[in-house]
């Protein structure tokens, strides 16, 4: 297994169903007992990988902040093998990635963040993954049941816009205010799914809330 040495770069992990494509980016030298955080793309049918803007954003604010970032494509995307498995496979892959953290840091909290599709997944794994803060942005209550994954007992943030052009953003707002644990939520009216211009509001959001 690659050894990390706290250094800024790509790396392939062994996974389920190949290798995985990760990238690492440190604020310092090691975490130490600092939180790692993991960050999910969106939906790897669409163009979602490890460079989407949003995903990339999260990652500076996090870093920003002092703190370890990892992004990493789900299987079939960039140089991860394997093919796109509808969410199943895909939980998979967050859970590798997860497990390959600790072992790198096993003194670091593990805090998860997703991006549309990314945020399903987050959710959906935030308990196995055993996360200890969650960050959904745009997450995707139209195309996936959401009603079906464990309630959230963890501190977590929700961020929707509310201009987004891909999931019903009324629908988000609805199931948030709805949920038994509801979130610290973001209503952000100007905001598209992309958050095309707006990114700066999301780079701010985030590090307003995952401030040590």
């Amino acid at each position: 297994m690659t050894d990390l040495k706290c250094k800024d770069g790509q790396f392939l992990i062994d996974g389920s169903a190949g290798q995985l494509e990760l990238q690492i980016n440190y604020a310092h030298e090691c975490p130490g007992q600092n939180p790692v955080a993991v960050i999910c793309h969106p939906h790897p049918l669409y163009g979602g990988s490890l460079t989407n803007k949003v995903v990339h954003m999260i990652a500076r604010a996090v870093n920003d902040l002092g703190l370890a970032t990892i992004r990493f494509n789900f299987r079939g995307v960039g140089k991860s093998e394997g093919h796109f498995d509808d969410g199943q496979g895909e939980s998979d892959d967050l859970a590798t990635v997860v497990h390959w953290v600790r072992e790198k840091h096993p003194d670091s909290p593990i805090w998860l963040a997703g991006f549309s599709f990314g945020a399903y997944i987050a959710l959906k794994m935030h308990q196995r993954v055993e996360a200890q803060k969650l960050l959904l942005v745009a997450p995707p209550v139209t195309l996936y049941d959401l009603e079906g994954v464990a309630d959230v007992t963890i501190p977590w943030w929700v961020i929707q816009g509310g201009q987004d052009e891909v999931i019903d953003p009324l629908a988000v707002d609805d199931w948030v205010k709805q949920h038994p644990s509801p979130p610290i939520y973001e209503w952000y009216e100007p905001g598209s799914h992309f958050f095309h211009g707006q990114l700066n509001y999301l780079r701010d959001f985030v590090k307003r809330a995952w401030e040590v």
